[in-house]
């Protein structure tokens, strides 16, 4: 028997409808959930902490522990980007500890540990505290395809996971392009040679998930993911009832009853309908290009705004061109946060500015020295002595050079709101300005059934300025390259938070 890993809470609208599902939506399909006999329920992690917070003005812990409360026999999962935890940037060990610890504590029984670099050394400390909670550790393993990308790479951090006690390991295919002949190899290579159980997650947009899946199953995987049919397809996971269909009356059957399954798609069928406005119909459509360019649908969407305010659509040829190029050149990162943002600023960059490299953006710099982690292949030589030739490469892990973060973050909470707690020192250590702006909608009475457009806009008089962007520098007609870098990267910064650039009804 194959178990069901069901998104439907937190990958399934995060990949349709950019993570806007409130927790008032949820909460109704809770019981149900929690009788059908999945494997795991996937609540927590990814956008869904940030969202809450910036867009939703809902307490996200105060989300897992209503979950918890009304789904007590499922195991609840969660999804952690290794020293990034819910975050865009390297967190302190102390930081990490204490994060995890206190989502342990409040009912997350799975974390789903993951590194854009697939560096074993970013999910050390993750997978230590998540042990040392008591939860159950899965070290992800980032599908990519590239020339350094081998079936035995893969397996080579599967044992290195092992090595550092995870309980199971999972196969994430990200961008949906993990054909089933491979994952099937993958899965019975990491069975074979780690020893560990292995979880398969994909996504629909290239058109095989199903095909995976099935493949996986069928290659002794312990669970594959799925999501309830209406927060299911393209971007997001295959259907749930499809795979429990799929596999009926298999030695893989799952034992879902059908019937139950229906009866909560409905469920959901309506809470999309209220969410209708923000369904960008392309996060629906299959795009077998993907099999061949492997830029993932929201990188893809985020490449089409950024032409489109630069009055550059005409030029996408080009910048998809570009990408596989960049990616070489830094080594053949897999195309995840954050390493898709930094990938397809700068090849952008590399289009409109009229030159490849002629401005190289802060992030690529940073990730050049080390300070994302390892890359995972050689360096272009030229790009490598140019950037460090300005400020040397690190030899170390990343975090090594953060200094400990959790006391200082919770005096300055606490100068805040005198009575906080380590989980709000938690948010604020994340995010200072975007839970500043929370605490000030909370102060003013404004919950997430009142906050409205128009609450929005009175609110937002209230928070600090953001600096103004530089006027636009002209040289011979053209947007200097310095000036676009930074219109470039601000825009591409709001999408990477915000894919569909809306705001909730409700």
């Amino acid at each position: 028997m194959v178990g069901l890993t069901e998104t439907v809470l937190r990958d399934g609208h995060q990949s349709l409808i950019a993570t806007r599902m409130r927790t008032r939506h949820m909460l109704p399909a809770a019981e149900r959930l929690d009788a059908i006999g999945y494997r795991s329920l996937e609540v927590w992690g990814g956008a869904t902490f940030d969202v809450c917070l910036r867009f939703l003005n809902e307490d996200p812990w105060e989300r897992l522990r209503a979950l918890k409360r009304a789904m007590p026999r499922t195991p609840l999962q969660m999804l952690l980007r290794g020293q990034n935890l819910v975050g865009y940037r390297h967190y302190a060990d102390d930081l990490v500890v204490k994060f995890v610890e206190e989502a342990s504590r409040q009912g997350v029984d799975i974390f789903r540990v993951f590194d854009a670099l697939n560096d074993a050394r970013n999910m050390e400390v993750a997978i230590a505290a998540v042990k040392k909670a008591g939860a159950r550790a899965q070290g992800t393993i980032c599908y990519t395809s590239s020339p350094v990308h081998t079936l035995e790479s893969f397996v080579e951090l599967g044992r290195r996971l092992a090595a550092m006690d995870a309980d199971e390991l999972c196969v994430k295919d990200m961008a949906g392009f993990l054909p089933p002949a491979e994952a099937g190899a993958l899965v019975r290579a990491l069975i074979r040679e780690v020893g560990l159980p292995v979880v398969v997650h994909t996504h629909s947009a290239g058109g095989l998930s199903t095909l995976t899946c099935l493949a996986a199953a069928e290659a002794g995987a312990t669970a594959v993911d799925g999501a309830l049919s209406p927060f299911a397809g393209g971007a997001s996971q295959p259907p749930t009832e499809t795979l429990v269909s799929a596999l009926r009356g298999t030695p893989l059957d799952p034992k879902l009853d059908l019937g139950a399954l229906a009866e909560l798609a409905d469920h959901f069928r309506g809470v999309l309908d209220h969410y209708r406005g923000l369904l960008d119909i392309r996060s629906l459509q299959t795009d077998p290009m993907i099999l061949t360019h492997q830029v993932p649908g929201g990188m893809l969407s985020n490449l089409l705004s950024q032409l489109k305010e630069q009055d550059a659509l005409g030029r996408l040829g080009e910048v998809l061109a570009e990408v596989p190029r960049v990616r070489a050149d830094l080594g053949y990162p897999p195309l995840v946060t954050p390493t898709s943002q930094i990938v397809g600023i700068q090849a952008v960059l590399n289009v409109l500015t009229g030159g490849r490299y002629r401005q190289i953006t802060k992030e690529v710099r940073d990730y050049v020295r080390g300070l994302y982690g390892a890359p995972p292949g050689p360096l272009d030589p030229a790009l490598r002595a140019r950037v460090t030739a300005e400020a040397p490469a690190i030899a170390g892990r990343p975090a090594d050079l953060l200094p400990p973060e959790l006391e200082k973050s919770l005096a300055e909470v606490r100068a805040l709101v005198p009575a906080a707690d380590t989980a709000e020192a938690l948010s604020y250590a994340l995010f200072p300005a975007v839970y500043r702006a929370y605490r000030q909608r909370v102060d003013l009475g404004l919950t997430p059934e009142v906050l409205t457009t128009a609450a929005l806009g009175v609110v937002a008089a209230l928070r600090a300025p953001t600096p103004a962007a530089p006027p636009p520098h002209r040289e011979g007609g053209r947007i200097g390259a310095w000036a676009l870098e930074g219109r470039v990267r601000q825009q591409a910064h709001r999408r990477w938070i915000d894919a569909a650039h809306a705001r909730p009804r409700g």
